[in-house]
């Protein structure tokens, strides 16, 4: 039996839902967090209505790369199951009116983000969507095991921009930042492939899954895990956390240890047991694990007032 809705015909038949999910408004929302983060623990103060405008330019710069993406992964979003219902292969949105979209909210953030903050912030938003839109997605993506390692920069400049916007600069705390999302990016999305390998079968994407197999997938959450802890644990020590960041810090990468570890001893027999129950959670404790982290960093200035500041 043919699956219609592989080969569903580019309709165009759009509504305001469709064009909003073209933005991938999930990964927009992590976006906005971690570069607000960013913006509010960085040096210095920037009036709140540019302050405003700078994320809200950022905002829609990501969702101009989840347009673009959408418009040049078409072709294996139908084939996969976890995207036959994004607005493109649904039939929603056409093709044209996706890449329209997001190279014309390409142009709009970096100038308007020029206009409201300053040229670096700008220079990094443009170099992230041409990253993510151009590196990652019409590259690495389908041309190499590595795709998800490399293209996890695009997710970590977020927070820098943020900083960016503030000071103009870039500092080693902006770096950190940086680090923590470039080094979770690979665990977090090895454990989503464990348990959805045939997706990246079918569409014959080279994730590490499909290319060495599980056991060198879990291999590799486990090494990315152990390094990502000193990177996150060291954040602490800087100007912009303090104790209260890193006590929690170590507790998060002690546990992300733990379920790596609980993750690396286990064999495909009992993953398939029990339908990848550790690998799972594993993935949703990631999405916490970055929240927290970030969320962590905002409670030092927040505490500042009442005596309970930085180092």
């Amino acid at each position: 039996m043919t699956d219609t809705s592989i080969n569903k015909p580019e309709t165009g038949d759009a509504q305001f839902s469709d064009f909003f999910a073209l933005l991938k408004p999930r990964v927009m929302s992590l976006v906005v967090f971690t570069a607000l983060v960013g913006l509010l623990v960085a040096p210095g103060t920037i009036h709140p209505f540019l302050a405003f405008c700078g994320i809200l330019f950022v905002a829609i710069g990501a969702g101009a790369s989840g347009a673009l993406n959408m418009w040049w992964d078409a072709d294996i979003d139908r084939i996969m199951r976890r995207t036959q219902k994004r607005p493109i292969p649904a039939g929603k949105v056409t093709s044209g009116d996706a890449l329209a979209i997001g190279l014309a909210l390409s142009g709009f953030s970096v100038v308007l983000l020029w206009l409201a903050t300053n040229a670096l912030a700008a220079g990094l938003l443009a170099f992230t969507i041409f990253f993510y839109a151009v590196v990652y997605s019409m590259w690495l993506k389908r041309s190499t095991p590595q795709n998800i390692v490399i293209g996890g920069a695009a997710g970590a400049f977020p927070p820098v921009i943020g900083w960016a916007i503030v000071t103009g600069t870039v500092s080693l705390e902006a770096v950190l930042m940086f680090a923590i999302i470039f080094m979770w990016t690979p665990p977090h999305f090895w454990a989503l492939a464990l348990f959805m390998k045939s997706d990246y079968d079918d569409a014959g994407v080279p994730m590490l899954t499909v290319t060495h197999g599980r056991r060198t997938t879990r291999n590799h959450i486990l090494i990315y895990t152990l390094l990502l802890a000193p990177v996150a644990v060291g954040l602490g020590l800087t100007a912009i956390a303090g104790p209260i960041y890193l006590a929690i810090a170590i507790a998060l990468n002690a546990w992300f240890i733990k379920g790596a570890i609980e993750i690396w001893r286990r064999d495909e027999a009992q993953a398939e047991f029990d339908h990848y129950k550790t690998e799972k959670a594993f993935f949703k404790f990631s999405l916490l694990y970055l929240f927290l982290h970030f969320g962590a960093l905002l409670v030092t200035p927040a505490l500042a007032p009442f005596g309970f500041g930085g180092w």
